[in-house]
């Protein structure tokens, strides 16, 4: 069975397709659509909706806590570059190098094997011999690369 996150955020994207692209919606009404806490959207708001995934979220105080979601459009190239010159940068750690990658299967940029090449060529049990210190900076370097490989 799904985890209640998955349930959520499953039925945030159907909103969000049906809806062209923007939703608002009120954070109460949805914890008790899924008889959830508000504290349970506000997770996966913040987890799972990033811009880092292609969203962008505004979120209002009082009456509710009413959200708007959108869906960020943008072509690949575009992306890509955004992506390699302000949102890595010089240093990535493990949990936003993953968010990236998975963003980009789901778009469709790359493909899922590719996508679990990239993970493992970033993640902390390949990069065990490079002191703790350094390794988000090498992640970096390596994750540009990767993408860039895989994107030409």
């Amino acid at each position: 069975m799904a985890r209640i996150s998955d349930l959520i955020e499953e039925f945030i994207n159907e909103l969000i397709q049906e809806a062209e692209g923007t939703i608002e919606i009120g954070r109460n009404e949805l914890a008790g659509y899924f008889n959830c806490a508000p504290s349970q959207i506000n997770y996966v708001l913040t987890t799972r909706f990033t811009t880092e995934r292609g969203y962008y979220i505004e979120s209002r105080r009082g009456g509710g806590g009413c959200i708007r979601i959108s869906k960020i459009n943008v072509d690949k190239q575009q992306y890509i570059s955004n992506i390699l010159s302000k949102e890595i940068g010089q240093s990535i750690n493990k949990e936003k190098a993953y968010s990236f990658v998975d963003f980009m299967q789901k778009e469709g940029y790359i493909s899922e094997r590719e996508s679990k090449i990239i993970k493992a060529a970033v993640d902390d049990s390949n990069l065990s011999a490079i002191p703790k210190t350094l390794r988000d900076e090498i992640r970096a370097s390596i994750l540009k690369a990767m993408l860039v490989s895989a994107l030409i």
